[in-house]
């Protein structure tokens, strides 16, 4: 599989006219709060500004993954994103919504598989904690659940995305430096967390105001894995994305979970997905929405600086999960 520029992929998806919040242009590059309509909440975008990175950890890097290099500079385009990880109740508000269709010629699912077990394991569903054990399907049906509420197109970050805002301008493998010891100020982890996630917000953020994207929960990526994505990848590249679709695992997920050690939340550290994830779901064939086993599985929202058309949103959507 050979990555390519997720502008190159994807441009009609990052061609398009400015968006709007209720019938008004977006403010200027900064942060912003979405309500979402019908509801009491909202979230926080901050904007990450267009720049370039070493993607990737150096051969000297202590724990350092063979996935993990060489270490390629890449350059990522501006956009925002969210500030802190997707919530429960918010999520919540998708799964619960009588008015989503129950019917689709594709397969003739469009509501989230019922949950056959608690899928917060007791560690906290009030608001504030983050939503877990949900597939990479899931998250992206939420992302178009919220286009269809909000009209601003969400997505999930590419891994380049992603590992471009954990460092906000920074070189070491956590976005504040390389002491271990200063991690708990940042993250929760094996360490910290009595092995449970906690509401968000609670750590410091990185310099970008960015909050748990180190620990807590795990974050998915829209990248599907591959071992050498680094070592394929042009010099210089924009926007990277490793685009394949039609698998179901493994994907690329970032910034390790509540129940992980220090090495595993590294900025560089690369998590791929698996099946046994899965293992606990009594549907057959399996369910695409639940990940019963994926405790510590979450995500955050990106949206692109220059938004795409309903049409050209929808046909990613498709694209991705068939709706």
């Amino acid at each position: 599989m050979n990555n390519r520029s997720f502008a190159a992929i994807f441009s009609p998806f990052l061609l398009g006219t400015v968006f709007s919040f209720a019938q008004n242009k977006i403010s200027p590059f900064k942060p912003y709060e979405q309500t979402i309509p019908g509801s009491g909440l909202n979230f926080k975008m901050v904007p990450v500004p267009a720049g370039s990175f070493m993607m990737g950890s150096l051969a000297t890097e202590k724990n350092r993954n063979q996935d993990e290099g060489p270490p390629k500079k890449v350059y990522v385009s501006a956009f925002w994103m969210s500030a802190y990880e997707v919530t429960r109740d918010a999520f919540d508000l998708f799964y619960n919504d009588q008015n989503i269709s129950q019917n689709s010629d594709v397969d003739a699912v469009t509501r989230p598989s019922a949950q056959y077990v608690d899928l917060t394991w007791g560690m906290g569903k009030e608001r504030g904690y983050p939503v877990n054990s949900l597939s990479q399907m899931a998250a992206l049906m939420y992302c178009r659940w919220l286009f269809t509420k909000t009209g601003v197109f969400y997505r999930l970050p590419t891994e380049a995305e992603w590992e471009y805002a954990c460092h906000a301008g920074s070189n070491t493998q956590y976005y504040y430096g390389n002491d271990v010891s200063q991690l708990s100020k940042y993250a929760w982890y094996i360490d910290n967390s009595e092995n449970k996630y906690h509401q968000v917000g609670q750590k410091l953020p990185n310099a970008w105001g960015l909050y748990d994207m180190l620990g807590n929960v795990s974050e998915w990526t829209l990248d599907h894995y591959n071992e050498k994505m680094l070592e394929q990848l042009s010099v210089k590249a924009k926007d990277p994305f490793a685009a394949v679709v039609s698998s179901k695992y493994p994907k690329v997920l970032k910034g390790g979970g509540y129940g992980d050690d220090a090495a595993h939340l590294r900025i560089a550290n690369r998590i791929k997905s698996d099946p046994s994830w899965n293992k606990r779901d009594p549907q057959i064939p399996k369910s695409k929405w639940w990940l019963t086993e994926g405790m510590q599985v979450g995500f955050r929202l990106v949206s692109p600086v220059t938004q795409p058309t309903p049409e050209q949103a929808n046909a990613f959507y498709k694209k991705y999960i068939g709706k």
